[in-house]
C-alpha cells in the first residue's frame, strides 16, 4: 500500500525582484519542491512575497493569508516549508509568534537550508536561539555603526552625505566654496544687523538678483524660507559638527514603524573645517532666532496702531523705524494725552557703530502725507482704467506646477529606492561572512538617500509655497486693486489696525529727507508692492528726490538755463505732474 503522502505549504520571500546571492524566488522554489519531493510531500499551497520586509508579518500580504488559512483549516497541512529561517522572518518576536500560531492548529515550520524542523524537540530551541541572535546581531552592528559616526564627530570630521551650502567636499573633508560663501555672510549679516526676518531675507535675495547655486539634492535657483532658516541654525556654519540633530523614533503604535525627529539637544564639537561666519555672529544669530515670535502686549492707547511702522525707513542707516510713545503727565501723575512718533532703532551697523539718527516724525504727519499721496494716485482719470484691467487676468503658473510634478515623481524615485534598500540591508543573511561589510555599505548608501530625499522635500516645499505666494500676491494684489477703487470712501472708516494691515499689503517702503526741507517737503520715496498707474505709466515706484529723478534733474536744468530741446507738451506734463505731487 503507498503510503500517504504529508501535505505541506511552501512560502518564499525576497526583498527585491532581483536575484541576490541565489536566494531568488525561483532558486527558493526549486529548493523546496525537491525537497518535498525527496521527503514525500505533496504541495498544497505556495505562497511568495516579492519585494516585502522581513522585519514583521505586517506589509506581507501572502505570509498573512498563509497563516489565516492554516487557522481556517480547510487544507489541512502539516508542515510550512521555507528556504532558510530568515525567509520565514527577522523579528524574533514575530517569527516565535508566528510559529506559535502555526503550532497551535498542528502546523510545524521546517527551514530547508537550516535543517530545522520545529516538529522535533531541538528543532524550536534552535529557531528561538537563531532568531534572537539575528536580531541582536542586526542592532550591535547597528549600534557599532552609530558609535563609529559619533567618534567621528568628536574628531571633528565631516560624516558623509552632502556638503552644507557654502562648502564642498575635497577628499571627504568640508572646504569652503567662496561662490557660495558670499550668500551665506550675507544671509548672517541682515539677519543680525536688520530688522528682516528669514522671509524677508529670502525676498530681497531673489528680488536682488542672487541665485542659489544648483546642488546635487536642489533644482532651485531662488531662496525660500526655509533655506534661509536651514543655514541659520546650521553650527557647521562657525566651524562647528553638530551630531544626533536627528533621529530614528518608534512611531507611537507600531512595532515596526519610524520617523525621522529633529532633537534639541545634541552633540557638538569643534570641526576641523573652517568657518564661514564668526561663533560670535553665528550665537547672535542662534539668540535672535530664539526671540523670533515674542509679541509685545500693550496697555496704553489699545486703539492705536503705528500705521508705517517698519514700512517708513531710517534716512541714515535704511532700517526700519519703529512706533515711539511719549506719555504726558498731569502733576497727580494720571496720564492725559499719548503723542506718538517715528523713530529709529539705533540698531548696530555692518561697521560696528549704531546709527545717530535722533530726529522723532511725528506719526500724525508722516502717516497724513502717505494717505495724501495715494488719494492723489487714484483720482488720476485714467487709474481705474488700468485697475479694472488687472483685475481678474491670469497668472501663467504652468512651468512652476511641472516642476512640482517632476520634483514628486523624483521623490517618489528615491523613496522607492530608499525602501528597497532598506529591504535589502533586512533579506541580507546574517551567516554571510561578509554581512558586516554589506550592511555598512548599505547604511552609507541609505543615509545619502536620506540627504537626497530631504534635499528634494525642501525643493518641494520652495516651489510649493513659490507657488502659493504668486496665487497669493494675486489675491492680495486683486483685494488691493478693489479696495483702491473706493479708497476715499473706506479709508477714514478704517480702524488703524485695518489701515496698518492695508498700508502693509499695498506699500513697501517709505523713504523720508533726514531733515524737513526749506519747501516743506519731507517725503522722498515711495515703493509699492503692486504697480499703480501715475501720470502716463506704469510704476511701483514715486521719487521726489532731485538728486535721483532724472525728469527732476532735467527740469531743474530747464530752469536755471532758460532753455529745453524738450516739447512744450511735455514740459507741461512734467510740471503738472510735480505740482501734482507737491514736488516743486
Amino acid at each position: 500500500m503507498k503510503n500517504k503522502k504529508i501535505k505541506c505549504d511552501i512560502y518564499t520571500r525576497v526583498s527585491t525582484t532581483m536575484q541576490v546571492d541565489g536566494y531568488s524566488l525561483d532558486a527558493q522554489k526549486e529548493k523546496l519542491k525537491r525537497y518535498a519531493e525527496f521527503q514525500n510531500m505533496e504541495i498544497v499551497n505556495e505562497y511568495s512575497d516579492e519585494g516585502k520586509s522581513g522585519k514583521s508579518v505586517e506589509g506581507r500580504p501572502e505570509f498573512q493569508r498563509m497563516l489565516d488559512n492554516i487557522e481556517n483549516g480547510t487544507d489541512e497541512v502539516q508542515f510550512v516549508l521555507v528556504f532558510k529561517l530568515s525567509r520565514f522572518g527577522r523579528n524574533a518576536a514575530d517569527v516565535l509568534n508566528s510559529l506559535q500560531r502555526m503550532q497551535d492548529f498542528g502546523v510545524n515550520l521546517i527551514c530547508v537550508e537550516d535543517g530545522i524542523d520545529s516538529s522535533k524537540d531541538s528543532g524550536k530551541l534552535m529557531i528561538s536561539v537563531l532568531s534572537a541572535v539575528a536580531e541582536i546581531e542586526r542592532e550591535n552592528i547597528l549600534v557599532q555603526t552609530m558609535e563609529g559616526r559619533k567618534q567621528k564627530a568628536r574628531e571633528g570630521k565631516w560624516n558623509g552625505g552632502f556638503a552644507p551650502y557654502g562648502y564642498e567636499l575635497v577628499n571627504g573633508e568640508l572646504q569652503i566654496a567662496e561662490d557660495e560663501a558670499e550668500i551665506i555672510r550675507l544671509i548672517y549679516d541682515k539677519f543680525i544687523h536688520t530688522n528682516m526676518g528669514i522671509s524677508a531675507i529670502a525676498a530681497w535675495l531673489n528680488q536682488h538678483g542672487y541665485k542659489k547655486k544648483k546642488r546635487q539634492n536642489n533644482t532651485l535657483d531662488a531662496f525660500a524660507a526655509s533655506f534661509i532658516k536651514g543655514v541659520l541654525d546650521n553650527p557647521v556654519y562657525c566651524g562647528k559638527l553638530a551630531y544626533g540633530r536627528r533621529k530614528n523614533e518608534k512611531v507611537s503604535g507600531t512595532r515596526n514603524e519610524y520617523r525621522i525627529v529633529k532633537q534639541e539637544n545634541y552633540m557638538l564639537h569643534d570641526g576641523i573645517h573652517e568657518g564661514i561666519v564668526s561663533e560670535t555672529d553665528w550665537e547672535l544669530a542662534h539668540q535672535k532666532r530664539e526671540k523670533t515670535g515674542v509679541k509685545y502686549e500693550k496697555t496704553h492707547s489699545l486703539d492705536h496702531e503705528h500705521i508705517l511702522s517698519g514700512i517708513l525707513r531710517c534716512p541714515l542707516c535704511g532700517s526700519g523705524m519703529y512706533g515711539n510713545v511719549n506719555r504726558k503727565k498731569m502733576k497727580d501723575g494720571t496720564l492725559y494725552k499719548d503723542y506718538f512718533y517715528y523713530a529709529c532703532k539705533h540698531r548696530r551697523l555692518v561697521d560696528g557703530h549704531k546709527c545717530g539718527y535722533r530726529k522723532q516724525w511725528s506719526e500724525e504727519k508722516i502717516n497724513n502725507a502717505v494717505e495724501e499721496v495715494i488719494r492723489k494716485l487714484v483720482k488720476n482719470p485714467k487709474f481705474e482704467e488700468a485697475i479694472l484691467n488687472k483685475i481678474g487676468s491670469r497668472i501663467d503658473t504652468e512651468e512652476i506646477e511641472k516642476e512640482i510634478e517632476r520634483l514628486e515623481k523624483q521623490h517618489r524615485q528615491l523613496t522607492g529606492a530608499k525602501g528597497r534598500l532598506g529591504q535589502q540591508m533586512d533579506s541580507l543573511d546574517i551567516m554571510d561572512k561578509f554581512y558586516e561589510k554589506k550592511y555598512q555599505d548599505m547604511e552609507t548608501r541609505l543615509y545619502r538617500l536620506y540627504d537626497e530625499i530631504e534635499g528634494v522635500e525642501n525643493s518641494i516645499e520652495e516651489v510649493k509655497n513659490r507657488l502659493l505666494n504668486i496665487r497669493q500676491q494675486k489675491i492680495s494684489e486683486e483685494n488691493v486693486y478693489q479696495f483702491l477703487l473706493y479708497f476715499d470712501k473706506l479709508y477714514d472708516k478704517f480702524t488703524d489696525l485695518e489701515k496698518k494691515e492695508f498700508l502693509n499689503s499695498f506699500v513697501e517702503q517709505v523713504d523720508i529727507y533726514e531733515q524737513e526741507q526749506p519747501d516743506g517737503r519731507f517725503l522722498k520715496h515711495i515703493k509699492f508692492r503692486f504697480p499703480v498707474y501715475f501720470g502716463d505709466r506704469e510704476t511701483q515706484e514715486l521719487c521726489w528726490d532731485n538728486e535721483s529723478t532724472v525728469e527732476t534733474v532735467w527740469l531743474l536744468s530747464k530752469l536755471s538755463a532758460k532753455q529745453s530741446q524738450c516739447p512744450p507738451e511735455k514740459e507741461k506734463a512734467i510740471m503738472e505732474e510735480f505740482e501734482y505731487f507737491g514736488m516743486i
